[in-house]
């Protein structure tokens, strides 16, 4: 089973962490917010949350993005954009440079909006994988 997110030894993943817990203290006292008050704003059930993340341990929710980006002042875009480079590095320079400018060819992108119903086929997009 693959555990974790990218492929990097337990110390490079601890130390990417921890940097990405460094940036979002900085973003904190930079709002002149508390431990505390970040944790009510984010929704966060208890404050110490918000110190594990800070000391890179553990991970922002996908689902609590938004409420992170609101409380830190920052686009959701912008703030996930960030954080990707500490939570998935591997994913972030296959979708961005070194100036951090989208990489990739978006004329071969295509949405799949796949009811569940649908043929396999359908579902994974393979109709149209000879084009690719």
């Amino acid at each position: 089973m693959y555990v974790h997110n990218q492929r990097a030894n337990e110390a490079d993943v601890q130390e990417l962490r921890r940097a990405g817990g460094r940036w979002l203290k900085a973003l904190r006292t930079a709002r002149g917010l508390s431990q505390r008050q970040m944790a009510r704003e984010v929704g966060a059930e208890y404050y110490t949350f918000i110190s594990q993340l800070e000391n890179g341990r553990g991970r922002i929710p996908p689902d609590r993005y938004r409420a992170w980006a609101r409380s830190l002042g920052l686009a959701p875009s912008t703030f996930v954009f960030n954080l990707m480079r500490f939570y998935d590095p591997v994913t972030f320079e296959l979708l961005f440079d070194e100036d951090g400018k989208f990489g990739g060819d978006t004329s071969r992108f295509r949405r799949i909006d796949a009811a569940v119903e649908d043929t396999p086929a359908k579902a994974t997009g393979a109709e149209g994988a000879e084009q690719a």
